[in-house]
């Protein structure tokens, strides 16, 4: 790797690092090429990214960045998982990290704020941004599908439901 390719890659870094939802550190030494494939397959489904960086460079591009506190994590084979998501690359390094005992969670920061193997492991364990959007949406219809199902009811209990209102309202 020639001076301008490391300029360029630090630069990419620099920009992952400042603007990713999330960043994993791992420790990758000694798995095989079809792990390492499978993992960035599953990393590209759920719409993170897997990389494996030189140390050094990775120091660098960390430089004025938010995550500059996860500069000590960076020793030995490391490879960075990142998302836009914060929950999706921890959560696929996470399962990964159970079924591989030779990939080795280290840390990783969300913005600002270092997290240790641990607080990896709890990021993981939340709902996505799209489960969170899925379950919000099915709380604001659900009220919706109940005034549907009652207007589908025959007039009777339309009727029923207006004088149960009337009453309600003359009681008050």
């Amino acid at each position: 790797m020639d001076r301008a390719q490391k300029k360029e890659l630090v630069a990419t870094l620099n920009t992952v690092f400042a603007n990713a939802g999330s960043v994993v550190v791992t420790h990758n030494l000694g798995l095989t090429v079809a792990q390492m494939t499978d993992l960035r397959v599953q990393m590209s489904n759920e719409g993170a990214t897997l990389k494996v960086a030189k140390n050094r460079l990775a120091k660098l591009a960390l430089e004025g960045t938010d995550a500059e506190g996860i500069k000590d994590m960076f020793t030995g084979p490391t490879a960075i998982a990142y998302s836009d998501d914060p929950v999706a690359a921890p959560k696929v390094v996470a399962k990964f990290a159970k079924d591989n005992e030779k990939f080795v969670v280290l840390g990783g920061a969300m913005g600002s704020t270092v997290l240790d193997e641990a607080g990896v492991k709890a990021l993981a364990e939340l709902p996505s941004l799209d489960e969170l959007r899925a379950k919000i949406v099915g709380m604001i219809q659900t009220p919706a599908t109940r005034v549907a199902g009652i207007l589908q009811q025959p007039g009777g209990q339309v009727a029923r439901v207006l004088n149960a209102y009337a009453t309600r309202e003359e009681a008050a």
